[in-house]
């Protein structure tokens, strides 16, 4: 065993405080979620379902526009995101880089590194300079929060501590940078187990410890991988189920690339497991369909699979996904990361979360999981059937998973099992036999002792239980329809009362075996007295009955209520119960909870009760739940031409001038050309302008432009204020094209004698990841070379004397409340088009977009009122066209800011997304609000602005209260 202060391991599990403990964590990307108060709101529903641990990647190049420059303030902030993980009681797992991936543009590194001509995720000197100022802001906040404290007083729930990501390169170089990485999280106080995650299962940065063949050790303390096994759906968006859980660890090959196994020393730890899936532009939209891929079924088949072989750490990537606003997403992700996860993108909770809970509930009411090992293999009478078979060995319990052999299968099978116990040899069902209908899995539990009562088996399935007054309630569920049947041992006959339902009992004096016999469907109750045991209620409900329980812990007790969509929190404080949650509509609540618990209140408000049958108490009336409301319609918007920089006249005096500088990137242009690219010159996000000056001669005939533009990127060409054309990288691949080549032939008067001006808008839509550690991520972006000559002869004929701008200020952010990702160098955004209290009132009005548009952007704003009824948590989005097409016949894109937030992309023709949601925060649900759209079209007819409206996409009572988020609403107020 090691021990790392309060977090110590050994082979088979992790332990807090000297207690076995399975680690059932979700990853939740907070900088996704650009409204604080909101982070709260997903930190509760993952508590309140099951989850006892959150896993929190940090995004480098969020925090630091600028080397040298850093901010941990607001959307940043995220000491107050751990100190919120703690308040909710949820362990964490800190995954800080350097590099993350997480599909973030340069795949979580700043822009300023890109300029870099050292390798980095190396031991390059300039490079790990650079990680290292991160690295020391960043430990600073984490060490604080950590379990074990920092030392100086201060105190948190950090576990475990990632460094890189994925790393899946192992030259000396890259030993040396980890060894560097160690050394500086135990230098900057990080006292909690470190790890890293090893990309597929490649046995790459195991512990020194581990002798098995093959195997990459390296200065970490524990071996984690990743895995996203399960197939995908197609392309038409059907679930497909064409591979079974794989066995990555006890069960399974072993060696260096069998899982867990890699490190026999250390527990299995997936530090990534699939709970969803990204999706790119051009797709159908999968997003839907991935929730049902890696959904209910796929978790207790696939994550039950891993419990079984021992993986007692597991992570599920993710939790809640969020929104890539702005300019964060890398060119494999359009601008929802919504990723199927168990939250949706509009923070709404999927029926796969509601089957978390009840994975969660069993693992914290039995801590007789963790740490388990094999306990042989059972006898089944079925061949199309198999069991899990494992035991503690410190307790004999047992934990039984049922699949389909192979695991995948999805015929309806019935089966008994026969098998030693820790209560003797049993062949069970003893009554009608078990079924496992379709894609499925059952967690069963044997020889568990549960409060006060001993569970010898049951063929249901253990959710909750609580201690009452010296009595237990335990609940357990099956697929409804489907025979159920428990086995509790007494050392004499108890008596036996049927208080809701149907059960019948019998009982096996010779055994001291009561049986019960039932059938899921709806719920049945069952009083269990006497015979030196306590009083035990016995819910017995069929799947979508028993999610609608949820437990807590309070100060006098856990306490067990039904009824609302969400519990978000239970505190008992003077006999008075407080909770807190949502209602999705009219709902009866009933509470089981100790005696001292004397009144209820439900989000502050008296609820009255009265006494059931069962135990428990039950609201008088139902509990309210939210009303509709109405959205206003946006008709009056106000419209400018926002591409001055074509015109010939415009003054760029205060642009940069291209010139030879060197840089960072990847890419090559042709010899003694100057340096186009963008990154040089400060400007990483977004949009790009460059200006040429050429004299005009019969040689002026084409322009070729080579331009990195991300996924989707585009360029477009003037001439003299004229538009010549505009070029786009093709989508609709899962791994983008990002580089583009153009050749535009130039009109008549480029031949002209004297200067003429080209002008140039790049659409930069994010760098590359680094997954390989081969700096894809320092392609380039905007300009790479320029050609301007004849049709036929020699290249470079012409030569242009060039400027660029982009973001305003580039690297010294103008705006720095919202930060690196909002902005890129559209005019209107230099200037605050984009801001709630630009002045518009001299823009032309319209209510509706013209069929045409002149080419280039055009911006379109408008203001409206909203009034979300008070106490109600509503997410409102943004609806672009025919919401039921994933794409439109309309070739446009739009840039979308409300109140001043750029909050995604519209590529009408590429799709697939159409709408936007807007966090609460960032939208004002009690107040005014403003929208503006940067239009950026070829100026076709058709390719145009369609309908722009507001739509509801969730909507529930309860929530938390939201704050607007502060931050410059005028032009005067940037910096």
């Amino acid at each position: 065993m090691k021990t790392f202060g309060r977090v110590s391991f050994d082979a088979r599990s992790l332990m807090i405080d000297g207690k076995r403990t399975i680690i059932w964590s979700s990853e939740m990307h907070h900088f996704r979620l650009p409204s604080p108060d909101l982070w709260r709101d997903i930190l509760q529903k993952m508590k309140a379902n099951g989850f006892n641990t959150v896993a929190l990647y940090f995004d480098w190049g969020l925090h630091s526009p600028k080397q040298g420059v850093y901010d941990f303030s607001g959307i940043r902030d995220i000491d107050r995101l751990l100190t919120m993980a703690e308040e909710e009681g949820l362990y964490v797992i800190t995954r800080a880089g350097p590099y993350v991936n997480a599909e973030l543009t340069r795949g979580g590194f700043p822009g300023w590194l890109v300029n870099q001509r050292v390798k980095a995720r190396t031991d390059a000197p300039e490079y790990l300079e650079a990680a290292d100022e991160w690295l020391t802001q960043v430990h600073a906040i984490i060490a604080r929060h950590q379990i074990n404290g920092d030392g100086k007083g201060n105190r948190g729930t950090v576990i475990l501590h990632q460094i890189e990501n994925e790393l899946a390169v192992t030259t000396p170089a890259q030993r040396r940078y980890m060894d560097h990485l160690y050394k500086k999280a135990r230098a900057d106080g990080i006292n909690v187990p470190i790890f890293h995650n090893d990309q597929g299962r490649n046995g790459y940065w195991t512990p020194e410890d581990s002798k098995v063949e093959h195997v990459v050790p390296g200065p970490v303390d524990l071996y984690a991988f990743d895995g996203y096994p399960g197939g995908t759906c197609t392309a038409g968006g059907k679930p497909t189920r064409g591979s079974a859980a794989p066995d990555w660890g006890y069960y399974g090959a072993g060696g260096a690339k069998g899982g867990a196994s890699a490190s026999p020393n250390t527990p299995g730890f997936l530090a990534e497991f699939g709970g969803g899936w990204f999706d790119y532009w051009g797709s159908n939209g999968g997003y839907e369909c991935n929730a049902i891929q890696r959904g209910k079924r796929f978790q207790r088949v696939f994550y039950g699979t891993n419990l079984a072989n021992g993986i007692n750490i597991q992570s599920f990537y993710m939790g809640y996904g969020g929104t890539s606003w702005g300019w964060l997403p890398a060119p494999v992700v359009f601008t929802s990361y919504d990723y199927g996860s168990a939250i949706s993108e509009p923070r709404e909770v999927r029926p796969k979360l509601v089957e978390m809970k009840q994975l969660g509930g069993l693992i914290a009411t039995v801590p007789d999981l963790a740490g388990m090992i094999p306990a042989g293999t059972p006898q089944i009478s079925s061949d199309k059937v198999q069991v899990y078979h494992n035991k503690s060995t410190e307790t004999d319990a047992r934990f039984l998973l049922v699949t389909h052999k192979p695991s995948n299968g999805q015929g309806s099978d019935r089966f008994a099992i026969t098998a030693d116990l820790p209560d003797g040899r049993y062949t069970f069902p003893q009554g009608e036999a078990m079924q496992l209908n379709g894609f499925d899995a059952k967690w069963l539990v044997a020889g568990v002792n549960v409060g006060g009562q001993r569970l010898v088996y049951s063929t249901s399935e253990l959710q909750s239980a609580v201690k009452l007054d010296g009595a237990d309630l335990l609940l357990m569920y099956g697929r409804a329809g489907e025979p159920g049947e428990t086995v509790l041992r007494y050392a004499s006959a108890p008596k036996v009362e049927v208080i809701e339902g149907s059960v019948e009992h019998a009982f096996d004096a010779t055994k001291g075996d009561l049986r019960l016999n039932y059938t899921h469907r709806g719920r049945a109750v069952v009083r269990i007295t006497g015979a030196a045991r306590p009083p035990l209620t016995l819910l017995l409900a069929d799947e979508d009955e028993a999610g609608a329980y949820w437990t807590h812990d309070t100060v006098a007790g856990k306490i067990l209520a039904r009824g609302p969509a969400l519990i978000r929190t239970a505190t008992a404080k003077g006999g008075v119960l407080a909770l807190t949650g949502d209602t999705s509509g009219e709902t009866a609540l009933e509470l089981w909870a100790p005696r001292a618990i004397r009144s209820m209140r439900w989000n502050g408000a008296v609820v009255r009760t009265a006494a059931t049958v069962r135990g428990s108490v039950a609201s008088v009336a139902p509990l309210a739940g939210p009303v509709d409301f109405a959205l206003p319609e946006l008709t009056d918007w106000r419209v400018a031409a926002g591409s001055p920089e074509a015109l010939p006249g415009f003054d760029d005096s205060g642009w940069q001038a291209i010139d030879r500088r060197r840089a960072g990137t990847t890419t090559a242009w042709a010899d003694g050309q100057p340096t186009l690219v963008m990154d040089p010159y400060g400007f990483h996000e977004g949009d790009v302008w460059y200006r040429g000056r050429f004299q005009g001669g019969a040689e002026a005939e084409k322009l070729s432009l080579f331009y990195g533009g991300g996924a989707v990127g585009m360029v477009q060409l003037w001439l003299d204020g004229k538009f010549v054309g505009q070029h786009e990288i093709a989508g609709g691949q899962p791994r983008p094209i990002t580089l583009g080549s153009a050749e535009f032939p130039l009109p008549a008067a480029a031949r002209t004698p004297g200067e003429h001006v080209l002008s140039v808008m790049v659409r930069n839509n994010g760098h590359n990841w680094d997954l390989d550690a081969d700096d894809f991520h320092k392609e380039a972006r905007g300009l790479i070379h320029s050609s301007l000559g004849p049709v036929a002869g020699r290249s470079f004929a012409v030569p242009i004397a060039w400027k660029i701008q982009g973001r305003k200020d580039g690297e010294d952010l103008a705006d720095p409340v919202r930060g690196v990702p909002n902005n890129g160098g559209l005019h209107g955004e230099r200037e605050g088009w984009h801001l709630p209290g630009f002045d518009d009132s001299g823009w032309q009005r319209v209510s509706t977009s013209p069929a045409q548009l002149e080419p280039g952007t055009s911006w379109y704003r408008t203001r409206f009122d909203l009034a979300v009824p008070k106490g109600q948590d509503a997410t409102i989005g943004l609806a672009f066209g025919d919401t039921g097409k994933p794409r439109s016949a309309g070739r446009y894109r739009v840039l979308i800011f409300v109140n001043g937030w750029h909050m995604g992309q519209f590529i009408a023709h590429v799709g697939p997304q159409r709408i936007f949601p807007i966090p609460e925060g960032i939208l004002n649900h009690r107040g005014t609000n403003s929208v503006a759209l940067a239009v950026t079209t070829d100026g076709q007819p058709g390719n145009a602005l369609e309908p722009v409206r507001l739509v509801t996409m969730r909507n529930v009572k309860g929530g938390l209260p939201v704050r607007m988020v502060s931050a410059p609403a005028t032009p005067a107020e940037l910096k």
